[in-house]
């Protein structure tokens, strides 16, 4: 067999001059994903950040966390709409990081593609950015790989992890958590990114589309699914040094839902009870779960079913944590309280949803 034509990283399929005005394009967006401790500017191998920071902690604990947004990307890839997935990320990984009292401090991305679209990554991108405003961290770099072959031109997955500081003295936890602790609700601003496989399957079931204008919602379903995930960091943060040691913990609301999730960050002894009649289930989870006839309980173990975060505070502190979250604008409710584990309990959802 003779080979005629030059075989090139390009006819491979990689395109190198599209990567390089890919990272030309981001560059606007990275400059305002600083902090004061960043050393450089993007393009090196590494992200620099000067440790000096850490000076103010008495014990400093770095703290890490890495995720992705799972298969909302699809949906972001049908809708053509790139600008918002980014947040996501962000949010899925720096709102792990405040948990356990920690300041997010930087964070690195890394997006694989099956064909480099400059202007569609630079969309992603500023999305992080923008996420990372939100939440007081510093974007220092990240990679942007091209998969020809193994994804498909238009299908894209993403990445990313971050670095947070804590003193060891303001760390959060199942340490702190007592009985009889109320648990302070922030909402969701949507099913955030997780739960999206069920989400796909109830739209191929049900024979829906993304440009299917719900009356509930005002707008198309994709615009609905494609709201960002809530960046909580910077209210966290805030509430954690107003309420000084009356906050003991907070529970980030992902994969496995409220319960689950919360009876991650409290003492095995111990139990979350929350009361549904607190708040009302989120118009388009209602909606999904209602078309695609699934179970309750399989809605609380996938979806935050409008919770996004949860605080748990002393009782004593509940009325002014709440008060100092609506101060920034966070419209917080005390929705459940921390009790006493018996054989019959464990940590679970009671009564019933408000009725919109």
């Amino acid at each position: 067999m003779t080979q005629t034509d030059p075989t090139t990283y390009a006819v491979a399929g990689v395109d190198i001059e599209a990567g390089d005005r890919a990272v030309e394009l981001m560059k606007a967006h990275l400059a305002k994903a600083r902090r004061p401790e960043v050393i450089g500017d993007i393009g090196g191998f590494a992200g620099l950040f000067d440790v000096s920071a850490l000076k103010k902690f008495n014990r400093p604990l770095l703290a890490t966390s890495t995720d992705g947004v799972g298969t909302k990307t699809e949906i972001a890839r049908a809708m053509a709409k790139y600008d918002t997935i980014g947040e996501d990320l962000v949010a899925m990984v720096v709102d792990d990081l405040v948990v356990c009292g920690a300041e997010p401090l930087f964070m690195t991305d890394y997006i694989a593609v099956g064909k480099v679209f400059p202007e569609r990554i630079a969309e992603i991108v500023r999305g992080i950015a923008v996420g990372c405003q939100k939440a007081g961290t510093a974007l220092v770099g990240g990679e942007t790989a091209e998969h020809p072959g193994l994804l498909g031109d238009d299908e894209f997955d993403i990445a990313g992890a971050a670095t947070g500081a804590v003193d060891y003295e303001n760390l959060l936890g199942e340490h702190l958590v007592r009985e009889g602790d109320v648990i302070i609700a922030m909402p969701a601003s949507g099913i955030h990114a997780n739960g999206f496989s069920l989400v796909r399957h109830i739209l191929k079931t049900q024979n829906l589309t993304l440009d299917t204008q719900v009356a509930e919602f005002g707008h198309s379903l994709g615009e609905r699914l494609l709201i960002p995930t809530e960046i909580y960091s910077l209210d966290c943060l805030a509430l954690q040094k107003g309420l000084a040691g009356a906050l003991h913990g907070y529970a980030h609301i992902t994969g496995g839902g409220i319960a689950a999730n919360t009876a991650r960050v409290i003492p095995a002894d111990l139990v979350a009870t929350f009361d549904r009649s607190t708040w009302s289930l989120p118009v388009e989870m209602e909606y999904l779960s209602r078309l695609g006839g699934v179970p309750q309980g399989d809605m609380e173990q996938t979806w935050n079913c409008g919770i996004g975060m949860v605080a748990l505070v002393d009782p004593a502190a509940a009325d002014r944590a709440i008060r100092s979250l609506a101060a920034r604008g966070m419209k917080a409710w005390a929705c459940g309280v921390i009790e006493r584990r018996t054989a019959e309990k464990g940590s679970a959802l009671v009564g019933t949803y408000q009725p919109r």
